[in-house]
Parts: structure tokens; C-alpha cells; sequence
């Protein structure tokens, strides 16, 4: 079920269940400002999911109501796991899902980190 990032933030989303640790993750990252782990339905050899500890929807609503220094701290931490993983060569894509024509499902801000092959195509058809 897509989401619509113009709701309120909703705490009881599995994201924010991660965060609080109610819920088990495979974790990779963690920082002050980003947890990244491992997405359980991997759709490349690396599928790792980076997300804000704030409660943020979307991307949209991320880049109007954070702080600068959170949103330096997330892409710095996205670029991080990244490295860490050793994706920047020979590259890896990065993806966030806005709303329901995007395809988001959770009502967190989450970027997926996908690599280990090559990707192909963004969008086909």
C-alpha cells in the first residue's frame, strides 16, 4: 500500500519501531543522525536502507522541516555506508520512494542503497 507523505508522521511505522528497537534489524550503520541496514527482500546483492532517526515522511517533507545539520548528516551517512561497503567502485544506485505514484510504503524517509551487480535500466516501459 503506497503512502501519502502529506499525512503526519505516523510512530507507529516500522521504521520508527527499528529506531526505538521494538523491532530487530540487520544493522550496517549508525550514527547520530542515520541508521542503515539490511533490507529483508534484497533486490540486488547489496540492498541496504538508510533512514533518518527523525521522523520525517518523506524526502520532500525531510529537506523542508530538518535542521541543516541533519540533512548533512544523512547524505554524509548514505555516502558513508556506501563507502563502507565498497560500492563507489564500480558504483551503486541510490533510490528514495515519494508517495504513492513513487511507490513509497513506508511512511519514513528511506533511501535504498542497491549494488554488487549491475543495475541496468532506472525505468523501463
Amino acid at each position: 500500500m503506497a503512502i501519502d507523505p502529506t499525512q503526519p508522521y505516523d510512530p507507529a511505522n516500522i521504521f520508527a519501531k527499528i529506531l526505538r528497537g521494538e523491532i530487530t534489524c540487520n544493522k550496517v550503520f549508525e550514527d547520530e543522525h542515520a541508521l542503515a541496514f539490511h533490507d529483508i527482500a534484497p533486490q540486488a546483492p547489496v540492498h541496504v536502507l538508510v533512514i533518518p532517526k527523525g521522523a520525517y515522511v518523506s524526502w520532500d517533507d525531510f529537506a523542508a522541516t530538518a535542521s541543516d545539520r541533519e540533512i548533512a548528516g544523512f547524505i554524509r551517512a548514505v555516502a558513508t555506508v556506501a563507502r563502507d561497503l565498497d560500492l563507489v567502485q564500480p558504483g551503486y544506485r541510490l533510490l528514495a520512494n515519494v508517495g504513492a505514484n513513487g511507490g513509497q510504503e513506508v511512511p519514513h524517509l528511506h533511501v535504498h542503497l542497491f549494488g554488487g551487480r549491475p543495475l541496468g535500466r532506472m525505468i523501463s516501459g
